[in-house]
C-alpha cells in the first residue's frame, strides 16, 4: 500500500489490495478506465469547491442532524399543504414490512433470485387493478407527471397521432413533465400538448372547448379526478365518449385514495389510468416518496406499448406449481436497451410493497371509511373558512381532499396570510396566485384523515385573526 493511498472509512472496497483485485477481475488497470467511454472534454479536471470529507462517523451524524434541525417539519407544524404530495397516515406495519432486508432495496434481481419481491409486486398489481377497475398495472416510475407523460406517448404510438389535449388547470409541475416527455426538440415524433379551458363556474373541463379542439390528430384526451385543485371531475364518461368518437384514447389521472368512495376511471371507460402511489402508505420525504403508475386493459396493443415492467403469474414445468415473473421484458429498455420505447427506472419500486401492504390492511371497507373521513373533514373546513369576511371557496363543484380558497376580497395576499400562519406554527395552503393569476389571491388547502376537529378549528381561528 502506498503512503498516500486513501482508505475510505465507510467503503471496504477502497482498500487498495481489494480495489486492485477487483480491477484485475474485470480486466482494467485503473479506476479511471471505468470512465473511458466519457469523452475527455466532459470530465471535470479540477478540485470541487466543497468542504473536506468528514471521516468520523460520529461527526458526520452530528453534522447531518444539525442540517436537518433547520427544517420545519409536519410533526412540529400543523400542515395544510398538498398539491401532489399529501400528508396521510402510514400504519406502523407498512414501515415494518418495507424496512425488511428482503424488500428494502428498490432494485429487483431476477425471477430465480427475487421470488418474494416478484410475488409482492404481483400482489401490488392485483390490488391496484381491483381498486382501479382495470386489468393490468405497471411497475411504477418516478411520479404522477412522469407516468402521465409516458401514457400519452403510449397513446401516440397506438394511434399514430401527435396531439394530446390536457386541462389548463393541470398542476404546473405535472404539466412540465408531460411537456418534457412529449416535446423533446430532438424527437422527430414530438407530441403537441394543447390546453383545454375550464368552466369558470365549476372549474371542470369545458366540454365545448374540448369538442372544438378534438381533431383527427388527437392521440388522447387527458383529464384528472380529483383534479389538481381537488375538484371531482364527474364528466369522465362523456370525456371518454368524445375522445373515442374521434378515434382518440382516454387517459384518466386519479388520486387512488379517493377510490373508496369515487368510481374508478376504469368503470367509465378510460383506456389508460395514471396516478401516484404516495397516498397509499408512503411517507412524505423531500423529493422522494413519489411513485407514478400506469394501468390499462389486458390487450396486446397496450401491453406491447407500455414501456414499464409488468409482473404476472404463470405455469412452470412442474404441474401445479406457479412462478412470478416479468411479462415481455423484451419491450422494455432492459430488453431492447437504446431501442426501447422509453427508459425504465427502478427508483420507486419499493413503494409497490408499501402500497400493497396498505391496501391489504385497509380492504374495501377501510378505503371507503378513509374516503368518507376526508370528505367530511374537507367539507367541515370549507364551511368554517368560507364564513370569514372577504373569504370564499372557489368553484361550485364538489371537492375531495383539496379545495381552493379565494382571499381576494380580504385585502391580503396569500404570501402575507401564509407568513402569519407560520407564526402560529401552521403551514397554510399552496399559493397559486403566481400559477393562475386570473383566479386572484387563491391558496390550495389540503385536508386529510390526519386532521382532527381541533386542528381544523385551530386553522379557522388563526385565519379569523389574520383576515
Amino acid at each position: 500500500m502506498k503512503e498516500n493511498d486513501f482508505i475510505h472509512p465507510y467503503i471496504p472496497n477502497s482498500v487498495p489490495e481489494v480495489r486492485d483485485e477487483m480491477l484485475r477481475a474485470v480486466g482494467l488497470k485503473s479506476v479511471y478506465d471505468v470512465y473511458s467511454e466519457i469523452p475527455e472534454r466532459l470530465r471535470f479536471k479540477g478540485v470541487l469547491d466543497i468542504p473536506e470529507a468528514i471521516q468520523s462517523e460520529y461527526a458526520l451524524k452530528r453534522h447531518v442532524e444539525q442540517v436537518l434541525g433547520k427544517n420545519k417539519t409536519c410533526r412540529e407544524y400543523l400542515n395544510f399543504l398538498g398539491a401532489g404530495c399529501w400528508q396521510h397516515y402510514v400504519p406502523a406495519v407498512v414501515d415494518e414490512i418495507v424496512n425488511r432486508s428482503e424488500f428494502l432495496t428498490a432494485y429487483c434481481g431476477a425471477n430465480y433470485s427475487d421470488v418474494g419481491k416478484y410475488q409482492a409486486r404481483f400482489e401490488f398489481n392485483s390490488l391496484m387493478a381491483e381498486l382501479l377497475d382495470i386489468d393490468a398495472v405497471s411497475n411504477p416510475i418516478y411520479d404522477w407527471g412522469d407516468a402521465a407523460g409516458r401514457a400519452i406517448r403510449m397513446a401516440s404510438r397506438i394511434t399514430g397521432r401527435n396531439e394530446v389535449l390536457v386541462p389548463k388547470l393541470t398542476c404546473p409541475d405535472r404539466l412540465g413533465e408531460i411537456r418534457q416527455l412529449c416535446q423533446l426538440e430532438e424527437m422527430s415524433n414530438a407530441i403537441a400538448v394543447i390546453l383545454v379551458a375550464h368552466d369558470p363556474e365549476t372549474g371542470l373541463l369545458d366540454l365545448n372547448d374540448l369538442n372544438t379542439k378534438l381533431s383527427d390528430a388527437t392521440a388522447a384526451v387527458y383529464y384528472e379526478t380529483p383534479s389538481y385543485l381537488g375538484l371531482i371531475e364527474d364528466q369522465g364518461e362523456e370525456i371518454t365518449r368524445m375522445a373515442h368518437k374521434k378515434g382518440a384514447l382516454s387517459i384518466g389521472g386519479v388520486d387512488p385514495i379517493s377510490l373508496g368512495i369515487l368510481c374508478p376511471p376504469g368503470s367509465y371507460g378510460a383506456d389508460l389510468i395514471v396516478g401516484d402511489l404516495q397516498p397509499l402508505g408512503v411517507h412524505m420525504s423531500a423529493g422522494g416518496g413519489q411513485s407514478g403508475f400506469i394501468a390499462f386493459r389486458d390487450e396486446e396493443i397496450f401491453i406491447a406499448e407500455c414501456p414499464l415492467e409488468i409482473y404476472s403469474i404463470m405455469d412452470t414445468v412442474e404441474e401445479g406449481e406457479y412462478a412470478f415473473a416479468e411479462v415481455r421484458s423484451d419491450r422494455t429498455s432492459y430488453g431492447s436497451r437504446d431501442k426501447g420505447k422509453d427508459w425504465v427506472g427502478t427508483a420507486s419500486g419499493l413503494w409497490t410493497i408499501a402500497s400493497a401492504v396498505y391496501l391489504s390492511l385497509m380492504g374495501p371497507k377501510g378505503m371507503k371509511e378513509i374516503g368518507e373521513v376526508i370528505i367530511k373533514n374537507s367539507k367541515y373546513t370549507q364551511n368554517l373558512i368560507s364564513s370569514l369576511p372577504g373569504v370564499s371557496i372557489k368553484f361550485s363543484q364538489p371537492h375531495f381532499k383539496e379545495f381552493l380558497v379565494d382571499f381576494s376580497a380580504s385585502g391580503k395576499t396569500i404570501a402575507q396570510i401564509n407568513a402569519a400562519l407560520l407564526q402560529e406554527k401552521i403551514f397554510g395552503g399552496k399559493d397559486i396566485s403566481g400559477e393562475y393569476p386570473e383566479l386572484g389571491e387563491c391558496a390550495l388547502f389540503c385536508v386529510t384523515e390526519i386532521h382532527t376537529k381541533e386542528d381544523l378549528n385551530r386553522l379557522y381561528l388563526a385565519l379569523k385573526e389574520i383576515v
